[in-house]
């Protein structure tokens, strides 16, 4: 921090250290507040979603306030990313965790005891070591930031019971205010947050969950390999996340893809961990394209030019699907998020949550599969659904960046067949599963069928003429509109509401959303703001990015975003000043990095004439 910036901690002086030090003109929505607060010494509990720009709001307040910042970070394979872009800003920060040699820790522990640091980056799990506490201490502290907070809460969807140690901060250190973060929290949990952290009277953000950069698409399951290819040939040299559910699916899709000439690695707990390591690593630098993942890459990754997720496999509920989808398009720059949805993911989840001997947690995973199948079943705009789940409404009626709202899909009038299967579930006394109704309604010969003797009822084989998926489609928009709703149990089964009963007996309407048969060519892109660059200077300057960055050890976006790099090639900037005033142009990266790229973009406007 400066004299001058010491003495001016107004929002003036904020302003300029945050364009100084990490090159923004302007704040990103809720960011001031937050940073205000902090700087106040209030306690900060703030819900934002990936990408929303959590990590300014502990490091600006870290830059400006005396004393060090302790940030809690849940996953040690992603601090030194961390570390390296905190770095690349100017800031003094390094990280403290179980991967670094004695003599490496030791250095860091001298450098936090004599107040070298702006940053210390740590694991939970140092909390509960002896004497940790206690070093804290004896040195001038001014803020804990706490990433990922929801891992603190057994409501979360991604509980940690190492968490749990860091309810002693409050208590240990009332002087110090506590900054917790976290991107998917529904209100239950972000109470818990709140409570377990000890957090006092804090200043309260929940913003908006919307990521207008990104587009959502669901697709029936058909053929993943071939899906996958299909998909990957029309986005070459991007950079993106496939998950899978198992180790082995992870394994075989890898290898598909690389047989296939996709750049493509595998992630997942079941590999030494040194090749996770150089996995994740070569993913980070640009050296591969694709990383094929089960969940256990979900928090490992700081990447920022993610331009799409991809989930083969149906996702176990709506928390984790939103956090992983929200690895895409950190910068700002549009991506896509692809749900490939087949029905027969559904009893291997089942069989797992059945596995949880608590029957409360049992209940509780249970319902929150069923809000994730509702989602990935019923053609419905899908961030308007996202966002409901998460208490927020989406305003306008046409979001523009799903395959619904983007005309992918139809409104077919389906009355009469709606009153066909739940004529079918009244019959056989509302109490069989959708795929046994499904069967009667089709005319199937099952054992199950002809033991219940459903092949004498009226409605048999009444739907013979589509297929069996259509009318599961009808009963999940059903279930999704308040007709039906599932029984409580280990064996949910559909049943009638009393508006479901009244459409059957009175009449009424009904409306399904369909995929078109011949989809546009071209799909709408989202509503995020896009830069009209040179594709042939980006092209260049990406490749200059990866040649500084290897040089220097860290992954390309720690040099510049993508958001960055289209702004030089769509302003190409040939001086310093012009330099300046570019996004994520700050003081240090202008020093270090400035004039090799106003070299290239020099020789490429000459080249041009111009």
């Amino acid at each position: 921090m400066t004299d001058t910036e010491a003495s001016a901690t107004g929002r003036d002086g904020t302003l300029a250290a945050l364009s100084r030090v990490f090159g923004f003109r302007t704040f990103r929505p809720n960011q001031e507040a937050i940073v205000r607060a902090v700087m106040d010494g209030r306690d900060v509990f703030a819900v934002m979603p990936t990408g929303g720009g959590k990590s300014l709001c502990y490091q600006l307040p870290a830059h400006l306030l005396p004393g060090t910042c302790v940030v809690i970070s849940p996953l040690i394979s992603l601090m030194k990313d961390q570390v390296d872009a905190a770095k690349a800003n100017g800031l003094r920060a390094e990280y403290l965790n179980s991967s670094q040699e004695p003599a490496e820790q030791g250095f860091v522990l001298r450098r936090l005891a004599d107040a070298e640091l702006d940053l210390v980056y740590i694991a939970p799990e140092r909390f509960a070591m002896d004497g940790f506490v206690a070093a804290l201490k004896a040195i001038p502290l001014c803020l804990f930031a706490v990433d990922e907070a929801h891992c603190i809460s057994e409501w979360g969807h991604d509980f940690r019971p190492d968490y749990l140690s860091l309810s002693m901060i409050a208590e240990q250190f009332p002087r110090v205010p506590i900054a917790a973060f976290t991107a998917t929290a529904t209100v239950r949990v972000g109470s818990d947050i709140v409570e377990r952290l000890g957090l006092r009277k804090p200043f309260s953000v929940r913003a908006s969950f919307n990521r207008p950069n990104l587009f959502y698409q669901v697709l029936p399951k058909d053929n993943v390999r071939g899906q996958l290819l299909a998909f990957l040939r029309e986005r070459p040299g991007q950079s993106g996340i496939i998950y899978r559910t198992t180790r082995n699916s992870v394994e075989q899709t890898a290898a598909q893809l690389s047989k296939e000439g996709i750049a493509a690695l595998p992630y997942h707990a079941g590999l030494d961990t040194d090749v996770r390591k150089r996995h994740q690593e070569a993913f980070n630098r640009d050296e591969v394209e694709v990383i094929v993942a089960t969940i256990a890459f979900g928090m490992g990754i700081d990447k920022s030019n993610v331009r799409f997720v991809i989930h083969a496999d149906l996702p176990k509920n709506i928390e984790g699907y939103y956090q992983e989808t929200g690895r895409a398009g950190r910068d700002g720059e549009p991506a896509h998020c692809l749900l490939l949805f087949g029905r027969g993911d559904i009893p291997k989840i089942r069989y797992f949550i059945d596995q949880v001997p608590d029957q409360t947690e049992r209940s509780v995973a249970a319902g929150k599969l069923n809000q994730m199948v509702s989602y990935a079943s019923v053609n419905a705009c899908r961030r308007g659904r996202l966002l409901g789940y998460f208490g927020e409404k989406l305003e306008d009626d046409n979001c523009g960046g799903c395959d619904v709202c983007s005309g992918q899909v139809e409104r077919v009038d389906a009355a009469t067949d709606a009153r066909i299967a739940m004529s079918a579930i009244v019959r056989t006394g509302q109490r069989f599963g959708a795929a046994h109704v499904a069967d009667v309604i089709t005319g199937a010969d099952t054992e199950k069928v002809r033991d219940f003797r459903h092949d004498q009822i009226k409605t048999y084989g009444a739907g013979k003429d589509k297929p069996k998926r259509y009318w599961r489609t009808v009963l999940d928009n059903l279930l999704a509109q308040g007709f039906l709703r599932q029984t409580d149990g280990r064996f949910p089964v559909p049943v009638l509401t009393e508006r479901g009963m009244e459409l059957l007996t009175r009449g009424g309407s009904f409306h399904i959303l369909r995929a078109k048969e011949a989809p546009p060519a071209k799909a709408k892109r989202p509503r995020g703001e896009v830069i009209d660059y040179d594709p042939d200077l980006f092209d260049r300057l990406r490749k200059l990015r990866t040649k500084l960055a290897r040089a220097r050890g860290v992954p390309p976006y720690v040099v510049f975003s993508d958001r960055t790099l289209h702004e030089m090639a769509h302003d190409r900037p040939t001086s310093a000043d012009q330099m300046r005033q570019i996004t994520g142009v700050g003081d240090r990266k202008l020093e270090q990095y400035g004039e090799a790229f106003l070299a290239e973009i020099r020789k490429y406007v000459e080249g041009r004439g111009g």
